[in-house]
Formats: structure tokens, C-alpha cells, sequence
């Protein structure tokens, strides 16, 4: 019995010894809660629908006025006034809308002589759970503007949505390969660069690099480097088992391969230099166990990979604003879903390029080249 307590005594004293294991112990669940609990099924709201109303008429206002009750009540459309239909179309296809709905000029008189009026809805489809409600308020909000009778005959006055998808059809399944390749990447990451240094550290053998005359730019960006080949063969890997496993045709792929190559790249060198950033000091091994499984809970669910980031609560939006793994998950559902190039994405790279140079900066500067 005394040698099983002097175990025990042994393994609780080497607990006590890391204050960061039992912070990270404590907080690790609440931030899950907070976390997951924010960022599924949450309520959508502010989904940007452009709406050229090219018709002046009664029918074509009650359109309007449906949908402003929709977005002045629930707030799950923003509703963007453009007048021309082209424009309109083209921001769906830049991702600067969700939607684009164009009310015909001859709208109201089609109601008004029964000759089967109709509206065209244009849609974001790569996005199944946010077009899918666009598709069903627009809807009601049409169909919505004569409900004084139910008519015995085929109805001629009742409204026709024309909802066309912009892009081939997308499901849930497909849609979280983009999510996949950044959890790939983070788990690369996570095994390279700065966690062979921490090994190091853990073993005793890094004053091997005290006795160089490497300096700290040498051994950050080399170690860098190195994470970044092997973090890449790994993603791209991912990205084709991946989208072979969900049907998503190889030839997307390749036709942008220099824009997925430069998001993976780019997204690589961010989650690389932030591990620099954030364990850049760390000593022993367990440290990067322990900080790997929050920064994957912060970094990745509230990425959009699983979920719209509309749905977030305001304080989990605006940290998606600040957050390299959302920007690299649009960039990729725009090129796999959408064939987008990199002028299409060049907001999604000019981020992930800034964040880059201000971590691998900070990571420099911050670390110690020192026992």
C-alpha cells in the first residue's frame, strides 16, 4: 500500500508542477460548451439577397413589403436593392451575395390578368443550408401576396419562383471537404515545426542549436519551411481521397489547382507561425497536447466548415472576422464549388498573406534562442 501511495504522491506532485495542464484542464470544457454550443443550429440572420424590383406595381410592393418583414423581424435576410440584374447575378457569383431575386417590369400586370406571373431567384448553392432558406422565405413571401380565396381551378394568378442554382448541385456531405482539408492541415501543423523544437526542448538536445551560428530568423523560418513541404503533400492527399470519397469530380481539382495550391500554402504558413507564436517558449510535449486540442476547438468550428457563420452569435462572428482557417474555408468552398480563380478569392489570400507575415514576425521577435 505504501509504494502504490508513493505513486500516486509522485504522478499528483508532476501534476501541480504544470499550472497550464490544470488551467487548460478546468477551462477546456466550458470552451467547448460556449464553443459548440454557438456555433450549430443557430438561428440564420443578415443573409445578403440582392433584389432588382424592375416593376412599379401593387404586386410587386407587396413582394417587398413581405420580405421587409422578414429582415426588420426575424433578420434573416438582408435585403440589397441593385438595379440592374446582371449586377446582381455577378455579386452571387463573387460571394458578394447569398442571392439575387429580380422581379420582372410586367410582374404586377401578370398578377393582375391572371397570365402566370414569375420572379427569378439566383443562388449561392454551394451553401446548402443558407440557399435552402432563402429559397423557402422567398417563397412564402411570393406565393404570399393574394391568399384572400382558395381557388377551385388551376389558379393563373398564383406567383412562380424560378429559382435557379448558379453552380452544380452541392450536398452536405461535399460540402465539408473544404473543413476536412483544414483539419488536415492544422493536424500537420500541429507534428511539424515548432513541435520538433518543443521535442527537443523535452529532450535536452536543443543546445545542438546553440552551438551553431544559426540565428532565431534561421531556426523559425527553417523549421517553418519544413512543416510547410510536409503539411502540403499531406493536404493535397486529403484533398484527393477526400473528394474522390464524396463524389466531387477530380477535374475541379485540377482545373484550380494553382488557387487551392496558394490558399493551402498560405493557410499552412498561418497555422505554423501561429503554433511559433503560441508555443514558441513551451518545454515539455504535453503542453502542445494540451493547447492543440483548444486551439482546434476556437480555430475550426467557428470556421464555417460545418455551419454558416450567419448563424453565430455577434461575439462568435466577429471572431471569425479575426480567424486565418475561416477565410481559408471560403476561399476553398469558392474554388471547389464554384471554380472561383484567385481574383475571385484575392480578399481571402490578402488576409491569410497579412496574417502570415504578422505571426512569422512576432514568432521571430518573441523567440529564445537561450537555455
Amino acid at each position: 500500500m505504501i509504494r502504490l501511495l508513493a505513486v500516486i504522491e509522485r504522478d499528483l506532485k508532476k501534476f501541480k508542477r504544470n499550472p497550464i495542464v490544470i488551467a487548460m484542464s478546468i477551462l477546456m470544457p466550458i470552451i467547448y460548451l460556449v464553443i459548440l454550443g454557438n456555433s450549430f443550429q443557430g438561428k440564420l440572420v443578415g443573409l445578403p439577397v440582392a433584389v432588382v424590383d424592375l416593376d412599379s406595381g401593387p404586386q410587386a410592393k407587396r413582394v417587398m413589403e413581405n420580405l421587409r418583414a422578414i429582415e426588420e423581424g426575424p433578420g434573416t435576410l438582408r435585403l440589397l436593392m441593385v438595379s440592374d440584374s446582371g449586377e446582381a447575378v455577378q455579386g452571387v457569383r463573387d460571394g458578394k451575395y447569398k442571392a439575387a431575386l429580380v422581379i420582372p417590369s410586367d410582374f404586377s400586370k401578370r398578377v393582375s390578368v391572371k397570365g402566370g406571373p414569375e420572379v427569378g431567384l439566383f443562388l449561392d448553392n454551394p451553401d446548402p443550408i443558407s440557399s435552402e432558406t432563402i429559397r423557402g422565405l422567398v417563397g412564402a413571401s411570393v406565393s404570399s401576396i393574394r391568399s384572400d380565396y382558395v381557388p377551385i381551378r388551376e389558379d393563373r394568378t398564383a406567383v412562380i419562383l424560378r429559382d435557379i442554382n448558379l453552380y452544380a448541385k452541392v450536398d452536405y456531405y461535399q460540402s465539408l471537404v473544404p473543413g476536412v482539408m483544414i483539419m488536415a492541415i492544422f493536424l500537420g501543423t500541429l507534428t511539424t515545426g515548432v513541435f520538433n523544437l518543443v521535442m527537443d526542448r523535452f529532450l535536452g538536445i536543443d543546445e545542438s542549436y546553440l552551438l551553431t551560428p544559426l540565428t532565431k530568423f534561421d531556426i523559425v523560418t527553417g523549421l517553418v519551411v519544413s512543416g510547410l513541404s510536409i503539411t502540403t503533400v499531406i493536404a493535397s492527399v486529403i484533398c484527393v481521397v477526400s473528394m474522390t470519397i464524396t463524389g466531387i469530380p477530380l477535374s475541379r481539382g485540377l482545373h484550380g489547382f494553382v488557387p487551392l495550391l496558394v490558399v493551402v500554402v498560405l493557410t499552412t504558413l498561418c497555422l505554423l507561425s501561429l503554433m511559433f507564436v503560441i508555443l514558441g517558449r513551451a518545454g515539455h510535449p504535453r503542453i502542445v497536447g494540451v493547447i492543440s486540442g483548444f486551439l482546434n476547438v476556437i480555430l475550426f468550428f467557428p470556421s464555417g466548415s460545418v455551419y454558416p457563420i450567419a448563424s453565430f452569435p455577434p461575439w462568435l462572428r466577429a471572431f471569425a472576422r479575426v480567424n486565418p482557417e475561416a477565410y481559408a474555408v471560403d476561399a476553398l468552398k469558392a474554388i471547389m464549388f464554384k471554380g472561383a480563380g484567385l481574383a475571385t478569392i484575392a480578399g481571402d489570400i490578402l488576409f491569410l498573406a497579412c496574417f502570415t507575415v504578422v505571426m512569422m514576425t512576432v514568432s521571430i521577435l518573441t523567440f529564445r534562442r537561450t537555455l
